[in-house]
């Protein structure tokens, strides 16, 4: 396996960027997902109730005035500084994304992408290929810290 060259993507200010990841191809010449270079995360983040207000879907008028967490939008924006990716992964509709558009412009957050339609209820429980890891807003955005916890992983 050896590593091919970075992938650019265009980000939203339509700026050409070098993304973090690395192409990966087999020994047999067979491409295969991108990784992340070392020290760089991917961070998918919640809209509703993690950053702002927690609003449901069935009360859209309230999104555009949806009040911001304290800390939410200088730790994200120091992220994405600092090279990670940052996409928006949100049960919003569709329909909703305009307005979700320009409520993360009016309040300056700095992201690559955003996922509508998040399955609603939470329980998430993520089986992927990459490495997951995951991490519970509970009323404090700030930096990440190291704790030990036991995870579920399938029987070896």
């Amino acid at each position: 396996m050896h590593l091919g060259n970075s992938v650019k993507l265009i980000d939203l200010t339509g700026q050409m960027k070098t993304d973090s990841t690395l192409n990966i191809v087999s020994e047999d010449g067979l491409n295969l997902s991108p990784v992340l270079k070392d020290g760089i995360k991917n961070f998918m983040i919640d809209i509703d109730g993690t950053i702002c207000d927690d609003i449901p879907n069935e009360e859209p008028e309230r999104m555009a005035t949806a009040v911001i967490y304290p800390n939410a939008l200088d730790v994200i924006n120091n992220w994405y500084n600092e090279g990670h990716v940052i996409t928006f992964f949100t049960s919003r509709l569709e329909e909703h994304r305009g307005v979700t558009e320009e409520w993360l412009k009016k309040h300056k957050f700095k992201y690559h992408g955003m996922m509508m339609g998040k399955p609603r209820g939470g329980n998430y429980h993520w089986i992927d290929n990459h490495i997951v890891r995951a991490t519970r807003y509970e009323g404090n955005f700030s930096e990440l810290v190291d704790v030990k916890n036991t995870i579920q992983v399938f029987k070896k």
